[in-house]
């Protein structure tokens, strides 16, 4: 047996696995999308472009667009602006604990997304760490709105998609060198301007990879819009499991979730192909 055929044996087991749990659910979910929904709410088997219609011509779809590509680029926006130091500290650094650094970094993907939450219920309420000791400072004299809103859900996101992106940057910052940066300020630029023109730019890269890997979990995030938001921050994935779970429309939910599918891939699409044009 030749080393290619060994090598096909190998990847068979993970193929049928994928093809198993991912790509036979995803063919369901595409028919499901042709299906029709009866006037007493019950799903009728058809092969229809009835349901895709209609909500593609309801506004509210385009709104629930708008909704989580604004959401997602805030999310990421201020992801990206957090998570740049941090990484490209812990991929300059020489310290014995770098480590352990990296691990306190990335841990909050070890705890579950409820409890994060929670968590930031905790900070951000009207009783919450963050207005509790802005009154006791003197700041405000009334409790700041940052729950169950857009502000809460921003922070709330920004917050979930942090550790990956930081793996991302780490992953991205191979085209950093510290010799240009050495030459920089031996000819005399300023550690400012040594980082505009050699550290930045060497870095779009990495920037453009964790970019588009934020954007695309913030795209199809659900936990934290659905708690943080508190039923009143609408987006895509909120209004995918509205429709197949309370109110049982299956069509429905099978055209947003592809509609929301294809939105993804086209947006890791585009975020590839600016991460290789950026390396060129």
């Amino acid at each position: 047996m030749t080393s290619a055929a060994r090598l096909k044996l190998l990847v068979l087991p993970a193929a049928l696995f994928v093809l198993a749990v991912y790509a036979w659910p995803t063919l369901g979910l595409f028919r499901n999308a042709f299906h029709e929904t009866g006037p007493t709410g019950a799903m009728i088997e058809a092969w229809s472009l009835k349901t895709s219609q209609e909500v593609f011509s309801d506004g509210f779809t385009f709104e629930l667009t708008l909704n989580s590509l604004w959401l997602s680029l805030s999310a990421t926006l201020i992801a990206l602006m957090l998570s740049y130091p941090v990484a490209l500290f812990l991929f300059r650094t020489n310290s014995r604990f770098r480590g352990l650094l990296a691990v306190i970094a990335i841990m909050p993907m070890l705890i579950s997304g409820v409890v994060r939450v929670f968590g930031w219920l905790a900070i951000l309420g009207d009783r919450g760490l963050v207005n509790t000791l802005a009154q006791s400072l003197g700041l405000i004299s009334t409790p700041l709105k940052l729950v169950f809103n857009w502000t809460g859900v921003t922070i709330g996101l920004a917050e979930s998609i942090m550790p990956y992106m930081i793996l991302a940057l780490l992953a991205g910052f191979g085209q950093l060198d510290r010799t240009l940066e050495e030459a920089s300020r031996s000819l005399g630029a300023s550690p400012v301007r040594t980082f505009w023109r050699v550290t930045l730019p060497l870095s779009l890269p990495a920037l453009a990879l964790a970019a588009g890997l934020g954007f695309v979990l913030s795209m199809s995030a659900y936990i934290t819009p659905k708690l943080l938001g508190g039923g009143r921050v609408f987006v895509l994935a909120t209004e995918i499991f509205e429709q197949a779970t309370t109110n049982t429309n299956w069509p429905v939910a099978s055209v947003l979730a592809i509609y929301t599918l294809v939105l993804l891939l086209l947006l890791l699409v585009a975020s590839n192909i600016a991460a290789k044009g950026l390396q060129r």
